[in-house]
């Protein structure tokens, strides 16, 4: 049994009800609802949540909601790999054992149905793989960060990067926070995400957008116009 957990507790703080919030004319996390369902990548689609009004929001997008979360599991320091973890666990109880296992956030409008169909194939091709997970390259060298002292001044953080070219400096690259996939033995056993035996599946930075602000929440929408506006620059 495949299964696409999406996490999507109610009490965000930064932005009130961002989960269900509308973007662009739909509630937030149906975007990531529809992404998972269109895949076909999964059997089930399947949203954890404390909060039963988002329930009811998941339900209306196509996903169910057989549990409602713990309290202990939807505060400000719960992680992602203990809920992802209580679900599985849940299922299991229920004798439907989840196999694979992606873990979809809620906040992830920019996702397309075929990041997760690159993301399991890629699973298949390589059985030494544990978890694939989305992520995207600095635009910028993160070698030549500066930062501000205690007086305020501002230093390198890595001084014999300054004088390197760009090109001579490895190329980095972040969680694009949008989705990781794995077998669920790997996430209930709590293998680390960012680690050799896991594979960055990069997305371009057009597509990647941290949505934390009012200004994150605008530039993702305008973001998400503009690409399905014009198909092509996906």
């Amino acid at each position: 049994m495949k299964t696409a957990i999406i996490p999507a507790r109610g009490g965000s703080k930064r932005i009130p009800r961002k989960n269900i919030r509308l973007f662009n004319g739909k509630p937030m996390l149906a975007w990531s609802v529809e992404a998972a369902l269109h895949s076909g990548v999964f059997d089930r689609v399947i949203v954890s949540t404390d909060d039963a009004e988002i329930a009811d929001v998941a339900r209306q997008a196509g996903a169910e909601v057989p549990f409602l979360r713990p309290k202990s599991l939807a505060d400000d320091f719960t992680g992602t790999g203990p809920v992802i973890t209580h679900a599985i666990q849940w299922l299991r109880e229920q004798q439907q054992p989840p196999s694979l296992v992606g873990c979809i956030y809620a906040t992830a409008p920019l996702l397309l149905p075929s990041d997760l169909q690159q993301a399991a194939a890629a699973l298949v091709a390589n059985p030494a793989l544990k978890f694939v997970f989305s992520g995207c390259r600095f635009s910028f060298p993160i070698q030549r960060a500066l930062y501000r002292n205690a007086q305020g001044q501002i230093e390198p953080v890595q001084p014999d990067a300054i004088p390197k070219r760009s090109q001579d400096l490895p190329e980095t690259f972040h969680d694009a926070g949008q989705f990781y996939l794995g077998q669920a033995d790997d996430w209930c056993n709590g293998l680390a995400m960012f680690a050799p035996h896991s594979f960055l599946q990069e997305l371009p930075q057009h597509r990647v957008q941290d949505i934390d602000t009012e200004a994150d929440w605008l530039r993702a929408e305008l973001l998400q116009t503009l690409l399905l506006q014009t198909p092509r620059s996906r």
